[in-house]
């Protein structure tokens, strides 16, 4: 579950992922972490807005004025923290009892780690997942732009940061099994139009070329 040590050489943390920029203007490259952090810097060098990743903020020059954003502009800010600060610690604690599950020990202990692991899943985790889940089920329900026939992300009609943000951990959570679409049909065709995006396919196929294999699990 850690990054390699060799990290640490790059960014004190040690932590992946890890973006390195460049410039002539730096006198040392500019070392980034953390998911969020990353893609706004990104966003903010490479045109975000202009490529459609950045929902619009206000709807004229009147709400600007007052400060009235768009719903789809609230939701993209929104979700740009959540994936980081509330779904993803729940879907790493669940990977942290998985090992606790499976620690290697002798067989006749094994009854011992489960139990706490199964105990905590009951408890605690299993309820955390039934507040995040509708909750995420009904965002796509009523999400801007979108109707019964015609979904699109978290946000609008068309997906945009947030959503590649949020992509990691929806597309493991259905693989894990934690999401099924007699459950939560809404998050589970939102995996699929996620999986089936032209970038994500050009994603997945440099990281094959690169690692040999692509797996969205955790």
């Amino acid at each position: 579950m850690r990054a390699p040590p060799e990290l640490k050489a790059i960014h004190p943390l040690g932590k992946s992922p890890i973006v390195t920029v460049e410039r002539p203007e730096y006198a040392q490259p500019l070392v980034l972490a953390e998911s969020g952090a990353i893609v706004e810097y990104l966003l903010n060098h490479f045109g975000g807005e202009e490529k459609g990743l950045v929902p619009r903020k206000y709807a004229s020059e009147e709400d600007a004025a007052k400060n009235l954003e768009m719903e789809e502009w609230l939701r993209y800010r929104f979700y740009m923290h959540y994936v980081e600060g509330s779904l993803m610690p729940q879907m790493v604690t669940g990977l942290i009892l998985d090992n606790i599950r499976n620690v290697p020990i002798p067989f006749f202990l094994k009854p011992i780690p489960r139990l706490v692991a199964d105990n905590i899943q009951m408890n605690w985790l299993d309820k955390q997942f039934a507040v995040h889940f509708p909750f995420l089920e009904g965002q796509l329900k009523s999400a801007p732009g979108t109707s019964d026939g015609q979904r699109g992300g978290l946000c609008g009609a068309k997906f945009n940061a947030a959503d590649i943000l949020m992509s990691f951990p929806i597309i493991a959570a259905t693989g894990r099994g934690l999401i099924t679409k007699e459950s939560y049909p809404e998050i589970v065709a939102f995996a699929e139009r996620l999986k089936n995006d032209d970038g994500y396919q050009r994603a997945v196929k440099k990281i094959e070329e690169v690692d040999g294999k692509f797996v969205a699990s955790l």
